[in-house]
């Protein structure tokens, strides 16, 4: 050890420097930027692979970053989804495993089913620990705009923020309410026919006024976009004219696929512009940024090929969701990551990127040593649980019993569960007691069903499943008579 003189600074003096001095020094704990988005499905982006869509903006963060190719969302829907992510919980553990409703009561199935599902979860309780209030015990600086949906919709209006239970009251310290573009603004907006041209959307302007303010302190600033999801209605012309040419004119579905182009083409126009306005404010190179979905794309828009089923299904087109991760100097660019990682694994990668000490009893793990490619993957149980049936009543007309590829329609889905472990995959179906084993490194579309020659896997995985929701009370689907 080297010992230094300090002249006439006396002894306690000088290690009171000294301690000031490491106290200085040491390096800040970086800003991170949530950028969460509504019903993307995991082949939707140009980086992913989507033949016609345009997404400049996104496909340079994945350029930039590193590309998880087997994310998955906690849960086939979006409300128990974003609970899990803010929590670090399987929705199983929360007792939260549906989307938010507007009243509590029970789900309604034509005809009746013989499973009766658990009452609805009306909103996030206000005693979990979200990881904006861990990350703001630390210093940070929280802000949210755009969807919340985590509790019942407030005053008549659709996903309407509660001034009781929304993110002001879940630890973010600045949270503004706005719909931005999106239809569910209710705003009439006029057809654009000018090339590049795109209306400002009021959450994206508030998200980038916020990295404008200037910060002495990181920031943990979270952007939760209503696009893609429905009603898929756009003004832009331009952009019509576009997808019009770009297209196969053969294609099925083809009007409703030229409009989800346009919502896709619109989401990466405003994300662009707030990853612009991070760099602008000179905050890139100190910020982590996380862009995925929460959940996958909507049947009736989207092709999840060549994955099976779409949103609301536990087969990989509901669960499996593009992700994104940039963190200069930590994550080395064009990165492409194939270990199977899922939302509630961000709670303790935000708390251990900030510094602070990790969380106990949370289901997810931090992603950081994923980060190092030279690392070695790690076999762990990813689960989830969705005691309910969907559609509910009519709301979507004769649903399809089976569950298909590209077959563009609503299936039903009933009360299931699922557990991966390294690459094989089972789904248990509660109504018949059914299990389907899938490995998924040999068959992502989940097209042959290996549980009559594996039954050692099967039995290995229910035990594990099974074990698994009744250790957290898991609230499950039980006879109607």
């Amino acid at each position: 050890m080297k010992i230094f003189h300090l002249g006439k600074l006396s002894f306690r003096a000088g290690i009171l420097l000294l301690l000031v001095s490491s106290v200085f020094s040491k390096p800040r704990s970086p800003n991170i930027v949530f950028i969460l988005v509504d019903d993307l499905a995991w082949t939707d982006l140009g980086c992913y692979g989507h033949p016609w869509h345009e997404t400049p903006h996104i496909d340079q963060l994945a350029e930039e970053g590193m590309r998880f190719t087997q994310a998955y969302s906690p849960a086939p829907i979006c409300s128990s989804a974003r609970a899990s992510i803010l929590t670090g919980k399987t929705t199983a553990r929360l007792g939260f495993e549906f989307v938010v409703k507007a009243e509590a009561g029970e789900q309604l199935i034509e005809p009746s089913p013989p499973m009766k599902s658990p009452p609805f979860t009306l909103s996030l309780a206000l005693e979990e620990t979200t990881v904006a209030e861990r990350l703001s015990e630390v210093g940070y600086r929280t802000a949210y705009f755009g969807k919340w949906h985590l509790n019942p919709h407030y005053n008549g209006v659709y996903n309407g923020w509660s001034p009781t239970e929304g993110p002001g009251q879940q630890g973010f310290q600045i949270a503004e309410e706005d719909f931005g573009t999106h239809p569910y603004s209710r705003r009439e907006l006029a057809p654009v026919e000018e090339q590049g041209v795109f209306y400002k959307d009021g959450l994206t302007e508030n998200a980038i006024h916020f990295l404008e303010e200037g910060h002495q302190s990181p920031f943990f600033l979270m952007v939760s976009h209503f696009y893609v999801h429905t009603p898929i209605r756009s003004p832009y012309l331009w952009l019509r004219k576009k997808y019009s040419t770009i297209l196969p004119k053969d294609i099925p579905h083809r009007e409703k696929r030229i409009e989800y182009a346009i919502f896709v083409e619109t989401l990466d126009h405003y994300a662009g512009q707030l990853l612009d306005a991070l760099a602008d404010e000179g905050l890139s190179e100190h910020t982590l940024v996380v862009f995925m979905s929460d959940n996958g794309g909507h049947p009736e828009y989207v092709s999840n090929k060549p994955l099976r089923g779409s949103k609301w299904h536990l087969y990989e087109g509901g669960i499996r969701v593009p992700m994104i991760v940039k963190w200069p100097d930590k994550v080395s660019e064009g990165l492409i990551n194939e270990t199977a990682v899922i939302g509630y694994d961000l709670y303790p990668t935000f708390v251990e990127a900030s510094g602070a000490e990790p969380e106990k009893q949370l289901d997810g793990v931090s992603l950081i040593p994923f980060f190092d490619p030279s690392s070695e993957s790690r076999e762990r149980p990813l689960y989830w649980h969705f005691p309910y049936y969907h559609p509910e009543g009519g709301k979507f007309g004769r649903a399809l019993e089976r569950i298909g590829i590209d077959d563009f329609a609503v299936s039903q889905t009933r009360p299931q569960s699922a557990i991966r472990l390294g690459d094989y995959k089972i789904i248990f179906f509660e109504e018949d007691q059914r299990i389907e084993l899938y490995d998924l490194e040999k068959d992502v579309s989940e097209q042959h069903d290996l549980s009559q020659r594996f039954p050692g896997k099967v039995q290995e995985l229910s035990r594990n499943l099974i074990g698994y929701l009744q250790s957290v009370n898991a609230r499950r689907a039980i006879p109607s008579h």
